[in-house]
């Protein structure tokens, strides 16, 4: 993808992961578990696991070898136990940045990211910041965690969010697109999903996606997803991503473009977009939230 960026790590307790950001600005988002994030402008190191455990000593820290690296910054996160659990805290890295992720316990992180131009400060998103929302109505029914949507948190050019569907649910419906550019009315966005379906007892989870071609592109897909799949969405008509019966559906969408201006503006296909018109007046699937707004995190 020209773009987006996307890592999933799976952290093992105390294990470190090092992250040289590059030309990209990223959010580092628990999945499951909590984290550490140490934060240092200007790093250049390789990425990938660092060899080393929690405890060990930290570049920059005293009695460390890093007496002379740039000063940075630590963000604690609490995470939480699943995505259907909790909406979460979270880190946003500037681009040209070195970072570490280190977690005592475990869990699994996802890094999102976007190809940019501007160095923003490092910063903590609280968890109770998130602008939580409910899409749609009956079987359309939907929860969008807004983290770093357009208008929640400040980005350069990332925009990303997570949507939680109620088992036999469909979700990104009516289809839809953001392949072209159309001054208020529609932005260029490549996008990337990332999935994790509930087990129904000892049954793993399974899903579906659709893109479909575009005037503008080629796109076409239709797939099974299952926890730990990302479908990667450079133009077409995207959706429904369904959610099959007794299984619900999470993807963190992850989205960037060419527009300086940065929003997330969209077309509807022009066969499906007159289900929005069923939706006032009707009632949202009893099963969301899934979390109140204001639990705890």
């Amino acid at each position: 993808m020209e773009w987006t960026r996307l890592l999933v790590l799976q952290l093992e307790p105390g294990e470190v992961y090092a992250h040289p950001c590059g030309d990209a600005e990223w959010i580092v988002l628990p999945l499951s578990g909590g984290c550490t994030v140490d934060v240092r402008a200007g790093g250049h190191g390789a990425g990938g696991r660092a060899g080393r455990r929690a405890g060990g000593p930290v570049p920059g820290a005293p009695g460390g070898d890093g007496a002379h690296e740039p000063p940075g910054r630590v963000f604690e996160l609490n995470g939480r136990k699943g995505v259907f659990d909790a909406v979460t805290d979270f880190a946003y890295l500037p681009r040209d940045a070195h970072a570490e992720v280190v977690s005592s316990a475990g869990g699994r992180f996802a890094l999102a990211g976007a190809r940019c131009e501007r160095v923003l400060p490092a910063r903590y998103g609280p968890a109770a910041d998130v602008p939580v929302e409910l899409r749609g109505a009956g079987s359309c029914s939907r929860q969008v965690n807004n983290f770093a949507a357009a208008d929640a948190f400040p980005c350069d050019r990332l925009i990303a969010v997570e949507v939680l569907t109620p088992g036999g649910n469909w979700s990104s419906y009516p289809p839809h697109k953001h392949d072209e550019h159309h001054p208020g009315e529609e932005s260029r966005l490549e996008e990337i999903y990332y999935f994790e379906i509930a087990p129904r007892g000892a049954a793993p989870g399974v899903g579906y996606q659709r893109v479909s071609p575009s005037p503008a592109g080629r796109t076409d897909i239709l797939t099974e997803v299952r926890t730990g799949d990302a479908v990667l969405i450079p133009d077409g008509w995207h959706g429904p991503s369904i959610a099959s019966p007794g299984h619900d559906m999470y993807y963190l969408n992850v989205m960037a473009g060419p527009g300086r201006t940065r929003e997330w503006l969209i077309r509807d296909h022009p066969d499906h977009g007159w289900i929005r018109a069923t939706w006032p007046g009707r009632a949202t699937d009893p099963r969301l939230p899934f979390h109140p707004a204001e639990t705890p995190r």
